[in-house]
């Protein structure tokens, strides 16, 4: 039981430290980690709604709101009209994001590397794995609850 605690608690503090090495690499390019994940994001799933990002990202939809307001002044992001609902905004990347984009996967990638540098890649796949078990894991047991509330 105590090994299961260390082990959690070093992916907190792992985490911990991602998050502020990419924080630290957003800030030279002038931006926040916030502000890149959203670039990620939709580059992963092109028309999300800004409330959708926000669910994903964990955070306020007015906070999404004016981090897309800097996204679409800098000419990265934009907003179209949803087919579907005159109310809603999907959102999609410019052309103008592919550069910044490109030099975000580079900086993520060196983070990674910097990470598992003495790691072979037998032990990097067991950690991979490991780790989404237990991501699928909480989604599994956590979410549910949560799930169940807003239903009722």
């Amino acid at each position: 039981m105590q090994m299961k605690r260390e082990l959690l608690t070093h992916i907190i503090n792992l985490a911990r430290l991602i998050r502020t090495e990419a924080d630290k690499r957003a800030r030279a390019h002038g931006m926040t980690r916030a502000q890149w994940m959203i670039l990620v994001r939709l580059q992963q799933q092109p028309g999300l709604l800004q409330k959708e990002l926000a669910e994903i990202l964990e955070v306020e939809p007015i906070t999404v709101a004016r981090l897309i307001d800097r996204h679409e002044a800098r000419g990265m992001v934009e907003r179209r009209p949803d087919p579907a609902d005159r109310r809603c905004w999907r959102l999609h990347l410019t052309e103008a994001a592919r550069p910044l984009l490109s030099e975000i996967d580079t900086q993520l990638g060196g983070i990674a590397e910097m990470l598992c540098q003495d790691l072979d890649d037998a032990t990097i796949t067991t950690v991979g794995r490991a780790i989404a078990a237990m991501r699928d894991r909480a989604l599994e047991q956590m979410a549910e609850p949560a799930l169940e509330s807003a239903v009722a």
